[in-house]
């Protein structure tokens, strides 16, 4: 399911692919910029940190967050196994930056000054409010109109399915429900980190107490271990489509159904308007929350998901909203997860939370979504195995790259335009349901 340089779709996954053929040709950069030029950058960022110059307030969290986000990134997304199993740049710029808190590696004023950046100086809802409706407003119409409601309803099923399948195991390992379906279930199931877990843990603090830093250290995880699992079994799914050719389309959920993603183009016009989109939807949701019993985010998803459905926004809005989305997901997501690792990430809650009976309930939910998605996926007419692929695996894995190494495990990056339907709306569906679900737990 999500996002980052981590949750990015399948154009901006594309895109890094000939950019990676590009730098071999021009030479070695991180974050597209010459390796000389960012060892610069770094060394102006470190100085100023470890000399007590850095500037407050965001200029000097975002340069640490940009600059260290993208360095553990880079790192996470060249070493082996963790780039292919573990969610590579995503997973190294959380812990990475929560372990820099753990061990004292960083001075406490730029902790303080980066964690109330995140908190009180509204980055995290700035990232979400842009990843929800830009993800949202840009979904593509041919693949809703011609697959239409149909795919929802594995999607559907792989969540009950990863509900019922985790619920079952937990209790027979010791977990409460509560704790197999929100804590495990829904991050597994909720579009990668940052359109998924993230917000989750907002969601969660205001709902249920406890501080989101509580949350987000027992939901992080639960999502790489997911990921881990998704990877894993799409492998085996396509062994079992070798085995069982009935089940399986060879990359085809639909028979006959072929989809080609156009090129993106940029506009700076429309990036701005699409900031203004993202901004005002953000505003709607919390005024709404004052009058309805449902969290800003559950009620911005809804909003945004009922102007797309109708068609009343504006052409040139929706292309902003989308352009912004981008640029907010390329640019700013490692920095974001830096930050999250540092005011919302604690070590002792994630290493306290790594037990055999953990990684028993998290194979529970993959497997679940496997189950649950291949299952109604043929009672609507989609081949199971594909089903169970797009709307089961691509559910419960770690957003954009985790579509990527999902699909390529299965030998079917054909699917990637209903992946991201997974990524996208599914994420947007679980956040949905954890609103509505927690209730029913207190």
């Amino acid at each position: 399911m999500s996002q980052t340089a981590q949750e990015l779709n399948y154009d901006n996954q594309s895109n890094g692919q000939v950019t990676e053929f590009q730098n071999k040709k021009k030479g070695f950069t991180i974050f597209e910029i010459p390796v000389l030029w960012f060892a610069i950058f770094t060394a102006i960022t470190l100085i100023s940190l470890y000399t007590g110059n850095l500037p407050g307030g965001m200029i000097g969290s975002l340069l640490v967050m940009i600059v260290l986000g993208e360095l553990l990134g880079w790192i996470g997304d060249h070493t082996p196994i963790v780039k292919t199993f573990l969610g590579g740049g995503a997973i190294i710029a959380i812990f990475g930056a929560a372990f820099m808190v753990y061990a004292g590696l960083l001075p406490d004023s730029s902790v303080t000054a980066m964690t109330t950046f995140m908190k009180d100086g509204g980055f995290l809802n700035f990232y979400i409010a842009a990843l929800i409706t830009g993800s949202i407003l840009g979904m593509n119409k041919t693949i809703l109109m011609k697959v239409g409601l149909r795919y929802f309803l594995p999607i559907i099923g792989a969540v009950i399915g990863a509900m019922a399948i985790a619920g079952l195991l937990g209790s027979l390992v010791g977990f409460s429900l509560r704790d197999a379906v929100l804590v495990i279930t829904m991050p597994i199931m909720g579009g990668g980190m940052g359109a998924g877990a993230v917000p989750m843990s907002q969601i969660y603090s205001e709902m249920m107490g406890n501080d989101p830093s509580y949350y987000i250290s027992m939901l992080v995880p639960a999502l790489a271990l997911g990921n881990v699992f998704a990877i894993v079994l799409a492998s085996m799914l396509n062994l079992l489509g070798k085995k069982v050719p009935s089940l399986t389309g060879n990359g085809q959920l639909v028979h006959g159904f072929q989809y080609k993603e156009e090129k993106p183009t940029y506009d700076i016009q429309k990036m701005g308007i699409g900031l203004l989109a993202a901004v005002a939807f953000f505003a709607v949701g919390t005024l709404l929350g004052d009058f309805i019993p449902l969290h800003p985010y559950a009620l911005m998803i809804i909003i945004v998901a009922v102007a797309k459905i109708v068609d009343v926004i504006p052409h040139n809005v929706v292309e902003g909203a989308s352009q912004w989305y981008k640029f907010v997901a390329n640019n700013w997501t490692l920095a974001l997860l830096f930050g999250i690792g540092i005011a919302y990430t604690d070590l002792n809650t994630v290493i306290e939370a790594l037990t055999l009976q953990y990684i028993l309930t998290v194979f529970g939910v993959v497997l679940g979504a496997i189950i649950g998605a291949g299952l109604l996926g043929k009672l609507v007419g989609f081949y199971p195995i594909e089903a169970a692929i797009t709307a089961g695996l691509c559910m419960a894995n770690m957003g954009g790259t985790g579509d990527v190494a999902v699909l390529s495990a299965s030998r079917r990056m054909e699917l990637m335009p209903f992946a991201q339907i997974s990524s996208r709306l599914g994420g947007a569906l679980i956040l949905l349901l954890a609103g509505l679900i927690i209730p029913l737990f207190n």
